[in-house]
């Protein structure tokens, strides 16, 4: 029995027609939280850099998930993905913030180039992830910034 099972079967649907938003959920932790909220009722919405695994993640949440392709590191993406929510919608009811990277590298091999990606999109990604949700927000709603 998976995530979405076990919590359906013991919550119901407690998030019933709220939307959710998940960066990074392609995978891990952001697919999980995308199934749970996905089975108590939630219209999510969920990012991914690799189409492919965007998509295999969609599949995976069912429930009329919506996968939206993109990098939290670009705005442009980040207004993609809430006008398509604006759109559908008009509102948002909860922000997973989950989107990050880790390049391992040795302190010899870390350059500029290697730093600014990581704050781009751990740092960046998530500051205008929710910066750019907050006109959409409603009251009461709720902003989750993971990291790992």
């Amino acid at each position: 029995m998976g995530i979405a099972q076990r919590s359906e079967n013991r919550f119901g649907n407690r998030f019933e027609n709220k939307v959710v938003v998940i960066t990074g959920g392609s995978d891990g932790i952001g697919l999980a939280t995308a199934q749970h909220f996905a089975a108590e009722g939630a219209h999510v919405y969920v990012t991914g850099r690799r189409p492919a695994a965007l998509d295999a993640a969609v599949a995976a949440i069912g429930h009329g998930a919506v996968g939206v392709p993109g990098d939290v590191a670009d705005p442009a993406d980040l207004d993609r993905l809430y006008d398509r929510i604006r759109r559908d919608h008009g509102r948002i009811d909860i922000v997973f913030a989950n989107a990050g990277i880790s390049e391992s590298a040795g302190l010899d091999a870390i350059d500029a180039a290697h730093i600014d990606r990581l704050f781009d999109v751990n740092l960046k990604g998530t500051v205008f992830t929710v910066q750019k949700a907050l006109p959409l927000m409603t009251a009461g709603g709720a902003i989750i910034l993971a990291g790992s």
